[in-house]
C-alpha cells in the first residue's frame, strides 16, 4: 500500500453517514444525508477514505462497503484534485478491491476501475491495463470474466483513451489480436466479451484494429452461427458498425452477408433481431449504399414487415386492452418536458433549390434544414418512440428502417410491399392488421407519390378501423391518419373535403374522447398534426372541435393533459383570428382559468398550461382583455420570483438550481400577452412592481440561453406591439442586444442571436427615419450582424434575421450605412431570395433598394444577386416595386450597353423575369 493513511475522526463520520443512508423510509433523513455527503466532496482526500472503506474494512457488512464503492464511483472526477498520495492510495484499493472475496465487492470495484481508468485515461494508469489483460490468461474463470467484464465496459465508453502509445509500445497492438483468439474460446460469455470489445474500435479508425481487419471479419463469420444468442447479438452489432464505417470491406462478401442479417433478423431472442435490424436501418440511412440495397429490397421489406408485428412481450408490457380513462396516471409514466421557448424564423419558398445535405433525426428521418437552431424542437424525432412504448424495440427499429427506406426508394418500396401489405390490412387477425396500418404509416413520408392513388380507398378503410375493439388498433390508427393529414386536408375541393377531411376530423375528435388512454394521447397528438396542416381550413368547424377538447379537460388523466394543453395550442395556433369570436371565447376560456386556479405557482403542470396560454392570446386578440389581469399580473410573480431564486443560488451554490422553465415560459406568455393586446397592456405593466422592464433587462444577462432568447423574443414583441413602453428602456437593452449579436455563437446560444438579431430590427423600425437617440446605435449593431452575415458555419435562420435587420436599420438610416454595401450585398441577397413573401421581407428590401439608391455603386459587383432576388418575388407591395422598378430603369438610363452586356451574362429565367416585370 501506500503512504497514505486515513483520519480515525473522519473516517468514523463518512462511515456513520453511509450507515444512516440505508435508511430509506425517512425522506427528511435522506435529505439531510444528501447535504452530508455533497459537502464531503470538498474534502480533498475524500475518494481515499471511500476507496479504504471498499477495500480495506472486512469487518465491515459487504453491503456498507458495496455502498461506498458506489459513492466512489460517482464522485471518481475528485482523484483529479486528490494528491499524489490520495490518488496512488485509490489506484492501488481498487485492484486490490478487484480480487477481493465477496463477488458484491469486486462488482463495486469493477465499476470504479472503468470509471477512474477513464478519467486518468490508461496512459497515467498502465499498471492496471496491464493487469486487466493480464488476467484474461487467468485459469481461473470467474477471475477471466470479470476481467473482461471490465475492459467490455472501457473499450465501449472510451475506444479513443485505448488507442494511445503507453512508454513505447501500443497496447492495442496486442490486445487485438489477443481478443480475436478469445473469440474462439470455450465459454459462451468470454467469446461474447471479444466479438463486443473488437466491434467498439470500428467506428473510431483504430489502426490497431484495421491490421487485422480481414481476420476479425473472418473471426465474425466463424461466430455467426454460434449457439449462444449474445455472440450472435455482437456479431451483428459489429456488422452494423462496419457497414457505418468500413462498408468497402463487406461489400465483396455482401450477398452471404445480406442473407445472415435477414436470418438474424429473423432470430427468435428479440436482441439479435434488433441488433440484425438496425443493419438494414444503418445501409438505407447511407446514400451512398442505396444501388447496393436497391436488389435487396424484394427481400427486406417484406422481412422488416413482419418484424413489426406486435410480440407476446410486447403485448404483456402494454397491458392495452383496458377501459383505463379513469384510472389516474402513475407519476413514473410521465417523461419529463424539456421547454425550449420561441425561436425567430422565416418560412421558405418550397421551390428553393436546396441541395443542401438533408440533416437525419434519431430515428433516421431526414429533418427540415433550418432547424438546426432549434434543438429543443421535437420536430418529428420521437415519432416512433411516441406512438410505441418508449423503449426501442424489433417492431420500432423495422418501422424506422421501413420509413427510411421509403424516402430512399419511394415507389420501388411500395411496388415490392403492396401484396403482403394488402394482406396483412385485410387479415381477420388484429395484430396483422395493427402491423400493417404501422407500416403504412412509417411510408407515409417516401412512398407519398405512390400510395396517393390508393388514399381514396385507404383513408375511409383507416377512418373504419377507428372503431375497432381492440384500443391497439385504434391508437396505431389515428398515427397513420395523422402522418396523412396534410392530404386529407388539401383544399382540393368540396367533394374532398366532405370524403376525406370531414370524416378524418370527426373520427379523430372521436378518439379524443375514447375510454383507453392509449387511445386518447394517439387522437390527440393525431389531431394536433391535422391542425397544424388544414390551418384556416378548420375555422367553419371550431364549434364541434374546442366543445369536444373542452369536454377532454373534464376526462383526462395527468399525462395526457399535458398533449391536450399542446392541441389547445396548436388549435389557437392554426386558425389565428378566428378564434377571436366571443361565442368560442366563452367556450374555450372557462376551462383554462379553471385549470390556471388549481395549479400553485411551482407546479410543473403550469408550464406547459402557460405555453398553450401563450398561443390562444395571440389569437383571441383584444377579446382576451377580460381575462388579462390576473394572468398578467401571475407572469409579472413568476419572473420576479424566479430571478430571486437565481440570485439566491448564484449566492449559495450548494442550493439546487431553480427549474428556469417557470421563466422561460411565463416571458413567452408575455409575448403572447403583447401581441394579443399591445397598448392595451399599459396599466397593467405601470402598476407593476418592480417594473417589468428592469426584470426585463435582468432576464437578458441572464446566464441561461434559455431565458436570454425568451427574453429577447418578448423585447422584439414590445417593439411591435407597445413600442411606447420599452421606448425609455432601450439604451439599457441595447447594451445587451449588442453584446448578444455573436457572429460565431455556441450552438445553445443560437436561438437567442437568432431572436436578438430580429429584435435589432424591430426596434430600429419603430425609432422612425434618421433618429438621432438610435444613430449612436447603427455602427457598434452593423459591425456586429454583417460578420454574422458573412459567417460561412452561421445556420441559415441566423444569416436571415441579421441580413433583415440590415435591411431595417438602413432604411432608417441609409447614410451611415449605405457605404458599407459592397461588403454584404451578395450575401445578403442570397439569404433572403428564398424567403416566403412578408412584411419583415417587404421593409427589409425596402432598406436594401433605400442603400442602393443612396450608394448605387455599392451593388454593381453583386447585381446578378440583387436581380435574382428581385424576380424572385410572387407579391411586392405596390411600394416596393416601385422601387425596383426605379433602381433597375435608372441603372438601364445610366449605361444601356453596359447594363445590356450584363443582363446578357444572367441565367435565362432571370432575364426573362426582368423583361416581363420591369421592362429592362
Amino acid at each position: 500500500m501506500t503512504s497514505w493513511t486515513p483520519q480515525a475522526t473522519a473516517l468514523q463520520e463518512i462511515l456513520q453517514t453511509i450507515h444512516e443512508s440505508t435508511d430509506t423510509r425517512n425522506p427528511a433523513v435522506q435529505r439531510a444525508i444528501t447535504h452530508k455527503l455533497n459537502n464531503f466532496t470538498r474534502a480533498p482526500d475524500y475518494v481515499g477514505y471511500l476507496a479504504y472503506i471498499l477495500s480495506s474494512m472486512p469487518q465491515e457488512e459487504d453491503r456498507i462497503r458495496m455502498i461506498a464503492g458506489y459513492l466512489l464511483k460517482n464522485n471518481a472526477r475528485l482523484i483529479l484534485r486528490a494528491s499524489p498520495e490520495v490518488m496512488a492510495f485509490v489506484k492501488s484499493a481498487v485492484l486490490a478491491a478487484f480480487n477481493d472475496p465477496s463477488i458484491m465487492i469486486r462488482n463495486a470495484a469493477s465499476q470504479d476501475i472503468v470509471a477512474f481508468l477513464g478519467i486518468l485515461e490508461p496512459r497515467n494508469w498502465p499498471e492496471c491495463l496491464q493487469q486487466l489483460v493480464h488476467l484474461l490468461d487467468s485459469p481461473n474463470l470467474d477471475q477471466q470474466e470479470a476481467a473482461f467484464n471490465v475492459l467490455e465496459k472501457a473499450c465501449e465508453d472510451y475506444p479513443r483513451k485505448l488507442d494511445v502509445e503507453i512508454n513505447g509500445t501500443w497496447p492495442l497492438e496486442y490486445m487485438i489480436p489477443k481478443f480475436i483468439s478469445l473469440s474462439e474460446h470455450p465459454n459462451a460469455k468470454m467469446r461474447a466479451h471479444a466479438i463486443a470489445c473488437l466491434s467498439y474500435f470500428v467506428p473510431i479508425g483504430c489502426q490497431a484494429l484495421y491490421a487485422h481487419i480481414d481476420t476479425f471479419i473472418a473471426c465474425l463469420f466463424k461466430r455467426a452461427s454460434d449457439e449462444d444468442p449474445a455472440v450472435r447479438r455482437h456479431v451483428c452489432q459489429a456488422l452494423v458498425l462496419l457497414l457505418a464505417s468500413r462498408p468497402e470491406k463487406l461489400m465483396p462478401e455482401l450477398t452471404n452477408v445480406a442473407e445472415y442479417m435477414l436470418y438474424s433478423t429473423k432470430d427468435k431472442h428479440e436482441n439479435v433481431a434488433l441488433e440484425a435490424c438496425e443493419f438494414w436501418l444503418t445501409f438505407a440511412e447511407d446514400p451512398d449504399l442505396a444501388p447496393a440495397l436497391h436488389p435487396l429490397l424484394g427481400k427486406v421489406a417484406p422481412v422488416l414487415l413482419d418484424c413489426m408485428v406486435y410480440s407476446e412481450d410486447d403485448l404483456l408490457w402494454l397491458q392495452g386492452d383496458d377501459e383505463d380513462a379513469t384510472v389516474p396516471d402513475k407519476e413514473t409514466d410521465i417523461k419529463p418536458r424539456h421547454y425550449g421557448g420561441k425561436s425567430h424564423g422565416f418560412e421558405r419558398e418550397g421551390n428553393g433549390d436546396d441541395s443542401a445535405q438533408k440533416r437525419v433525426g434519431a430515428y433516421g428521418e431526414e429533418l427540415e434544414e433550418g432547424d438546426d437552431d432549434d434543438f429543443d424542437d421535437d420536430d418529428d424525432e420521437d415519432e416512433f418512440a411516441d406512438e410505441m412504448s418508449t423503449e426501442w424495440n424489433l417492431r420500432k427499429c423495422a418501422a424506422a428502417a421501413l420509413d427510411v427506406l421509403a424516402v430512399r426508394f419511394g415507389a420501388d418500396l411500395l411496388n415490392v410491399l403492396l401484396e403482403p401489405l394488402k394482406t396483412k390490412l385485410w387479415s381477420d387477425d388484429w395484430l396483422q392488421r395493427e402491423s400493417g396500418i404501422l407500416a403504412l404509416g412509417a411510408m407515409a413520408e417516401g412512398c407519398i407519390d405512390a400510395i396517393e392513388p390508393h388514399l381514396p380507398l385507404l383513408i375511409p378503410y383507416l377512418i373504419n378501423t377507428l372503431n375497432d375493439p381492440k384500443p391497439l388498433v385504434r391508437s396505431i390508427t389515428c398515427w397513420t391518419l395523422g402522418r396523412y393529414a396534410s392530404w386529407c386536408t388539401q383544399p382540393i375541393s368540396e367533394d374532398h373535403k366532405n370524403q376525406f377531411f370531414v370524416p378524418t376530423l370527426e373520427g379523430l375528435l372521436r378518439m379524443v374522447l375514447d375510454n383507453n388512454k392509449r387511445v386518447q394521447e394517439a387522437g390527440c397528438s393525431a389531431f394536433a398534426t391535422l391542425e397544424e396542416d388544414a390551418g384556416p381550413e378548420l375555422a367553419p368547424y371550431l364549434e364541434p372541435v374546442l366543445r369536444n377538447l373542452v369536454f377532454a379537460f373534464e376526462k383526462y388523466q395527468h399525462k395526457n393533459m399535458l398533449i391536450l394543453y399542446d392541441a389547445v395550442g396548436t388549435l389557437a395556433d392554426a386558425v389565428g383570428p378566428a378564434l377571436q369570436n366571443p361565442a368560442y371565447v366563452e367556450i374555450l376560456m372557462p376551462p383554462l382559468l379553471k385549470r390556471w386556479s388549481k395549479l400553485k405557482d411551482d407546479d410543473d403542470d403550469l408550464i406547459p398550461l402557460l405555453e398553450c396560454l401563450a398561443s390562444v392570446t395571440i389569437a383571441i386578440g383584444s377579446a382576451f382583455l377580460p381575462y388579462a389581469g390576473p394572468i398578467y399580473d401571475r407572469c409579472h410573480t413568476l419572473v420576479h420570483t424566479s430571478l430571486l431564486q437565481y440570485q439566491a443560488y448564484q449566492q449559495n451554490p450548494d442550493m439546487d438550481e431553480p427549474d428556469r422553465s417557470f421563466l422561460v415560459v411565463a416571458l413567452d406568455l408575455l409575448s403572447g400577452l403583447t401581441q394579443g393586446l399591445g397598448m392595451a397592456l399599459e396599466p397593467y405593466i405601470t402598476r407593476s412592481q418592480p417594473s417589468l422592464l428592469e426584470l426585463l433587462t435582468v432576464c437578458l444577462k441572464h446566464p441561461h440561453a434559455a431565458v436570454r432568447q425568451s427574453g429577447y423574443a418578448l423585447v422584439g414583441d414590445m417593439a411591435m406591439n407597445c413600442f411606447p413602453l420599452l421606448r425609455p428602456h432601450v439604451p439599457a437593452i441595447m447594451q445587451e442586444l449588442i453584446a448578444q449579436l455573436d457572429p460565431e455563437p455556441k450552438v445553445e446560444f443560437i436561438s437567442a442571436c437568432n431572436n436578438a438579431a430580429w429584435a435589432v430590427g424591430e426596434i430600429a423600425l419603430r425609432y422612425g427615419r434618421d433618429d438621432p437617440e438610435f444613430q449612436q446605435w447603427v455602427h457598434p449593431l452593423i459591425s456586429r450582424l454583417i460578420p454574422i452575415l458573412l459567417h460561412p458555419k452561421a445556420p441559415r435562420s441566423l444569416h436571415e434575421n441579421a441580413a433583415v435587420s440590415i435591411g431595417r436599420i438602413g432604411l432608417m438610416h441609409p447614410a451611415l450605412v449605405a457605404p458599407l454595401l459592397p461588403e454584404f450585398a451578395q450575401q445578403w441577397c442570397q439569404a433572403l431570395y428564398e424567403i416566403r413573401d412578408n412584411e419583415e421581407k417587404d421593409s427589409a428590401f425596402r432598406g436594401l433598394c433605400t442603400l442602393v439608391q443612396t450608394n448605387p455603386a455599392g451593388i454593381m459587383k453583386s447585381l446578378l444577386w440583387f436581380c435574382n432576388a428581385i424576380v424572385r418575388w410572387n407579391q411586392p407591395s405596390p411600394e416596393l416595386n416601385n422601387m425596383f422598378q426605379t433602381i433597375l430603369h435608372g441603372f438601364k438610363q445610366h449605361d444601356a450597353v453596359g447594363w445590356a452586356a450584363q443582363v446578357a451574362t444572367f441565367p435565362p429565367v432571370i432575364q426573362e423575369r426582368l423583361a416581363t416585370r420591369y421592362g429592362v
